[in-house]
């Protein structure tokens, strides 16, 4: 299957989540999932929490990157969300308590995707996570810090990168 990758620079400035929010939204439109879908809700909301702990976490600039099943695809395919950043700190999952504003988006990172994790990446690190189109998100499993201690990825329900997955992939930079 093509997949088409585009991607956007985003600055260590909040301003920019809502950016890389409309922007993912007009890159969904254009790759056919039409902005009334609860699929495009659900990436929009992916793309909100990986770019909002890039910016607030980590204080460097990051680069939001969608891979799109190309149109038309059959079968529709699997999304998939990263955003890589020059820091080498590992996400933490946190625990929010009570009416605690922040603490929540690796929470609901795993629940919403089917699969997603982290690597490092050169300097830096690479958070990603992918939802399969059609098909409902598997029950996702507790996360896991040894997979953190161990360096690397695998929190949710799985963390495997299927190269093959993207072999064909067309890309755009902004």
């Amino acid at each position: 299957m093509q997949v088409l990758q585009v991607q956007i620079e985003v600055r260590p400035d909040p301003a920019e989540v809502g950016r890389a929010r409309r922007w993912a939204r007009s890159r969904l439109a254009g790759s056919g999932i039409g902005a009334d879908e609860p699929l495009a809700e659900t990436l929009v909301l992916l793309v909100s929490e990986l770019v909002t702990n890039a910016v607030v976490h980590t204080g460097c600039p990051a680069v939001l990157r969608l891979l799109l099943p190309c149109v038309p695809a059959t079968p529709p395919g699997t999304v998939r969300v990263e955003v890589a950043d020059s820091s080498t700190r590992a996400p933490r999952p946190r625990q929010a308590e009570g009416d605690e504003t922040n603490g929540r988006g690796l929470a609901l990172v795993d629940g919403l995707a089917d699969r997603w994790g982290w690597q490092h990446e050169g300097a830096g690190k690479r958070i990603w996570c992918e939802v399969d189109r059609c098909e409902p998100a598997a029950t996702s499993t507790a996360m896991s810090y040894e997979a953190t201690a161990r360096g690397g990825a695998g929190f949710g329900s799985g963390a495997s990168y299927d190269a093959a997955a993207y072999e064909g992939v067309q890309a755009e930079a902004v």
